[in-house]
């Protein structure tokens, strides 16, 4: 018994590590909403890796200002299997918008957000499929690892 749990231990950490170096592998513009970047370059090249990975884009809008995407930056950090699933079903590019850049040329392609984060999802070629009020995946006031997942079930089969 004793070993059993050592070796679900060791790859219990194996696992956290792998996880921890894949989310380090990924391109810059999927880890924060930085002022800087160019949406609309780095939509093409998440674009060209959705077309490479057989996967669809699920564009983060938000900013450091908001609140609420600190809150799900955070709540996908602690959820290794939500982390997991989301950069197995999405390339994800988060976008900025805020007063020092409203990336408001990129943004005008896109349906209106009811507030931050949003998300939309493409499909490899940039046809825009679904827009997702991140609120949706709230229950009691938090963010659900159970709503989360039944979003990624429904992406990761759908095939418009």
């Amino acid at each position: 018994m004793l070993l059993f749990f050592q070796v679900s231990v060791i790859l219990l950490d194996l696992s956290v590590v792998h996880a921890s170096q894949a989310v380090n592998a990924l391109p810059a513009y999927s880890h924060d909403y930085d002022v800087s970047r160019d949406p609309m370059a780095d939509g093409r090249d998440a674009l060209k890796l959705a077309i490479a990975t057989d996967r669809k884009v699920l564009i983060e809008v938000g900013g450091d200002w908001c609140r609420w995407c600190h809150v799900l930056d955070r709540f996908i950090k602690d959820h290794p299997d939500v982390q997991s699933r989301l950069y197995k079903t999405f390339v994800v590019l988060k976008v900025n918008v805020s007063d020092e850049n409203d990336n408001a040329e990129f943004m005008k392609t896109f349906p209106p957000t009811k507030g931050y984060p949003h998300m939309y999802i493409t499909d490899s070629e940039g046809t825009i499929l679904h827009s997702q009020d991140t609120a949706d995946f709230r229950e009691d006031k938090k963010y659900s690892e159970r709503r989360f997942m039944i979003f990624f079930d429904r992406w990761q089969n759908h095939d418009e």
